[in-house]
């Protein structure tokens, strides 16, 4: 069988690839400290599973518009624009099977051979893969870890040319868990506007943030016309499994996405979108303990990973991931990995997972345990001692 060409041009998630290989040995009987998926460890808060249920009682179990149900389109509207500190239309949401379709949509209408796009490098490795996808050329927007993992405001405007049709950015960030700054995001709207670029804003760590709260880029002169916010779910409310996101579109973009939906999923199911407003709706105590206890996790993390000889870690501002430098242990991202996995039992993943400039650091989820995190710390220790 002969693939289209066009399949050598897409990667994939390399976390779900180690989270294999990492299962495959607890199924030999090791013991596996799981550091390398980017899921919430919580379960889904009950008020959200009793809503889907009674969803499904009253016959929520049919096809609904592509864009999503009406009520529900509004009721994200009305978050987003209590969120976002601007009215937002239901008419701008598009409702997905996930937030990666909101993404991979944005590309596939704005982007095809001969454009130019720029995506954070260390970044969530689907970007790049869509990006070589649509037949687009991917710009690496290099994230500096002297400057807590953030691009250089020196280097960002000669990444803009005249084949610039899409920025990318993502804050809080995986893998980095970095928050970029304002004057920064200020600076990248102000070049897309200036180059006739669309922003991509991918928000869906937007509710963890340890210390300050959430900028979008939106929030700038222009940019609520030129910008896509992707959002949903997965993260906030521990529901990945239930493949629930959204996206607030320009004008523009609304029609042409709804038609890669319908030509793609049709629909999101119908249950779960009802279960989203009781999500935004409800009081967010579960939001709040989670974060808190992903603040408690991520403390004890980085204290221990700058106690170990050859790692120095920064401390993330959001999200719920460390990324460690190991360039003092003399090993590759790759080798660290791989060894740390198979000689230590500890599963994390290698920094090149999210690009060329990955290389010397490796991401550590913290969505584990606080004792389980100590003992992937105490494990940690005793490999680097026997290198």
């Amino acid at each position: 069988m002969k693939l289209a060409s066009r399949m050598s041009l897409l990667g994939t998630e390399t976390a779900f690839e180690v989270l294999a290989r990492a299962k495959a040995l607890e199924a030999q009987g090791r013991s596996i400290v799981f550091l390398g998926i980017g899921e919430p460890d919580f379960d889904t808060p009950e008020h959200i599973i009793n809503a889907a249920k009674d969803a499904l009682d009253s016959g929520y179990t049919h096809y609904t518009p592509s864009p999503g149900l009406a009520e529900v389109r509004a009721c994200i509207a009305a978050d987003m624009s209590v969120r976002q500190g601007y009215e937002i239309s239901a008419n701008n949401v598009v409702i997905t099977p996930g937030a990666k379709p909101i993404m991979f949509f944005t590309i596939l209408a704005l982007c095809e051979g001969g454009d130019e796009v720029i995506y954070p490098n260390p970044g969530f490795p689907i970007y790049e893969s869509m990006i070589r996808f649509s037949g687009a050329t991917p710009v690496p927007m290099p994230l500096r870890e002297e400057l807590d993992y953030n691009p250089d405001p020196a280097e960002i405007e000669k990444l803009f040319s005249s084949k610039t049709k899409l920025v990318i950015v993502n804050s809080p960030n995986n893998p980095c868990g970095s928050v970029m700054p304002e004057s920064t995001l200020e600076l990248i709207a102000r070049l897309a506007a200036k180059n006739g670029a669309v922003v991509l804003s991918d928000e869906i760590y937007k509710d963890f943030y340890y210390e300050g709260q959430h900028t979008s880029i939106t929030k700038f002169p222009g940019m609520t016309g030129n910008s896509v916010i992707l959002d949903g779910l997965s993260k906030s409310y521990a529901m990945t499994g239930w493949r629930v996101g959204y996206g607030v579109f320009p004008d523009e973009l609304v029609e042409p996405v709804t038609r890669l939906v319908t030509n793609s999923v049709s629909c999101t199911p119908a249950f779960g979108q009802m279960a989203t407003m009781v999500a935004l709706t409800a009081p967010q105590d579960s939001v709040t303990s989670m974060v808190a206890e992903f603040k408690l996790r991520r403390d004890i993390l980085v204290e221990g990973l700058n106690k170990l000889p050859g790692i120095s870690c920064p401390t993330p501002l959001g999200a719920f991931y460390a990324f460690p430098s190991i360039k003092g242990t003399g090993l590759t991202s790759q080798e660290f990995e791989q060894r740390l996995l198979n000689e230590a039992g500890v599963s994390l993943i290698s920094g090149t997972s999210f690009g060329e400039y990955g290389q010397g650091y490796v991401r550590i989820s913290f969505a584990n345990s606080q004792e389980n995190i100590r003992e992937a710390l105490r494990r940690m220790d005793s490999f680097l001692a026997g290198l």
